[in-house]
Parts: structure tokens; sequence; C-alpha cells
């Protein structure tokens, strides 16, 4: 180690009292740590990556800790920086309550939200309790669908904002992360490579079903169909009664349910992105819109961290 690396780890080890954490910094943290990419960070937040490096610096700076371990190949987050994961979203919470209580602005009008089923397990109805308490005056609309139908909704003009999955290489809305896809299934559970593969999936337009059936078809593997549902829930219950396998997304795991084994032989499915798109409307439906699209921007690490495994009840 050189004297100017041994200068910024002795700065990065200074325990810090009295930092103060800049609300566009943390911004940038989580768009980094929930996409694990400068680039797309910078393309999210509509600022250079440079801008993006520099952000991440200065607030590595401020807490005295190292958020990132990252390289040429990858970004990670350290133990560190996912302790920050949740102060940063309580901190920016409570600067655009704050920032909207002075402005004297309250948002008012119906907005009409979509998520996919992937979100019923997740932490999301916390934060759309919180966004209803801030904005009381907001008449808020759910829809819970299909990635596909939410987005066929969205462009017909019956909904105003849609948090769900798109296919790893498409471009329409704001990433928000991206995930691997897993197959998954009950810790029991044996499957008999002489024999089909039972699938328990959503009907069409499913991304994630598919994506399996492109999977099998590609590798010249048999499947079946054992549970098609439009609920998670039901597709839970069938996977975890034994009665075939899902593909899912890894960070999103369902309690009760865990990875199937590689000795299963079983083809790697790939990856998924998770967006948020925005409708055509304008005025407070946009206004509406915006803030909790901010607000799932600010605590998307509740939704796809922590939230399954195998201890399920």
């Amino acid at each position: 180690m050189d004297n100017t690396d041994r200068a910024s780890a002795d700065r990065m080890n200074v325990h810090r009292t009295d930092a103060t954490y800049d609300p566009a910094q943390l911004r940038t943290f989580l768009a980094v740590a929930q996409t694990l990419s400068f680039t797309q960070a910078a393309r999210r937040l509509g600022i250079r990556q440079s801008t993006v490096s520099q952000h991440v610096r200065r607030l590595e700076e401020a807490t005295g800790r190292q958020l990132f371990a990252r390289d040429t190949h990858r970004v990670d987050l350290t133990d560190d920086g996912e302790a920050m994961l949740g102060f940063a979203g309580s901190i920016l919470s409570a600067h655009e309550r704050a920032a909207a209580f002075f402005a004297g602005t309250r948002l008012r009008g119906r907005l009409r939200f979509g998520a996919s089923e992937d979100f019923v397990l997740t932490r999301l109805p916390e934060i759309l309790e919180s966004f209803r308490r801030d904005h009381p005056e907001v008449e808020l609309q759910l829809t819970v669908e299909l990635s596909g139908t939410l987005h066929r909704q969205l462009a017909a003009g019956r909904l105003d904002l849609v948090l769900a999955k798109r296919r790893t290489g498409d471009a329409h809305g704001e990433l928000m992360w991206r995930d691997a896809l897993d197959w998954i299934g009950a810790p029991q559970l044996r499957l008999d490579p002489e024999r089909p593969v039972p699938l328990v999936v959503f009907p069409p337009p499913a991304i994630t079903r598919a994506r399996a059936l492109e999977v099998l078809e590609e590798h010249g593997r048999a499947w079946r169909i054992a549970c098609t549902s439009t609920s998670l829930s039901g597709l839970v219950a069938a996977a975890r009664a034994g009665l075939g396998v899902m593909a899912h997304s890894r960070g999103m795991i369902p309690p009760g349910l865990v990875p199937v084994p590689a000795r299963a032989g079983l083809p790697e499915l790939g990856g998924v992105d998770f967006v948020l798109l925005h409708g055509n409307r304008r005025g407070a439906a946009q206004d509406a819109a915006d803030a909790l699209a901010s607000a799932i921007l600010a605590g998307g690490d509740r939704l796809h961290r922590g939230t399954g495994g195998a201890e399920g009840p």
C-alpha cells in the first residue's frame, strides 16, 4: 500500500460523530445499491457516471466507511453498505416529508398504481402505508396483476404508475434493480431426470412462465404444467406442497421455498429487471405518481432483500 492509499484508508477509518448526509448523495447511493452498477445508476438519475462516483466517494468519506466493494467487473455492497441502505431510506423519507410540509404543498387527486404479483409477499404495503399517511388527500387505487398485464394496462391509459418486471435487455421503464432468476421448490422436492419437469407457473403473459418454457425447450428438457394460478400465494402453496418447481427472482424467494440444487440439472434461467413505469397523465396524477415513485425508490431494498428463505410459516 503506497502513502496515498494508506492516507485514504486512514480517512475511511476515522470515527465521525458530526457527519451530515447530503440527500443527493444518498439518492445516488440507493441507485447504485439497487442496480449494483454505477452506469445504470447514472442513467436512472440522469447524471454523469463521474458524478455518481463523486457522490459515493463523498458519502464514504462522511461515514468513514467503505460502502461498496468494486472492481472492473462488479459492484457489491459491503456490510456497512447494507447497514446504510436502511438509514438512507429513512433519512430521505424524513427529508421529503419536511420539504413538502414547509413548502405548503399537499398532493391531491387519484393515483392508479399497479404492482406485479411478485410484491405480494414483500414489504411494499409498508411503503404504501407510509405514502398514504404522508399524502392523505391522494386517492390511491392499487391493482395487483401479472407484469405483462400491467404493461398493457399502462399503455392503454388505465394506470398512472407501475412497478413490475421486464425482460433483461428491454429498455422501457426506470430500472430499479436487476436480479437472477432461480428454480425454486420445497426443500424436500426431488426431481426425476427421466420424467418431465413439473412446473408451477403463472398463466400467460407472465414473464417468468415464458422464460421457464423457453429455456427448457432450448435444452430439450420435457416439461408439464403441474399448477397454474394468477395468485402468487396460490403458486407458493402448490410449490410448498411439492407439486413442482417455480421460476422466481433470487432476491424475493417466498418463505418455505429454496433454490433447486444444481444437481437436479435444470438449465439456467438468466435474469430479470424490476422497473418503474410512468403513464401519460399530467397534473395532480403525475405529481402523485412522482411522489410515490420516489418513495418506492427510497425503500427499494425492502422489496427484494431478506424477503424469503426456508424458515417461513
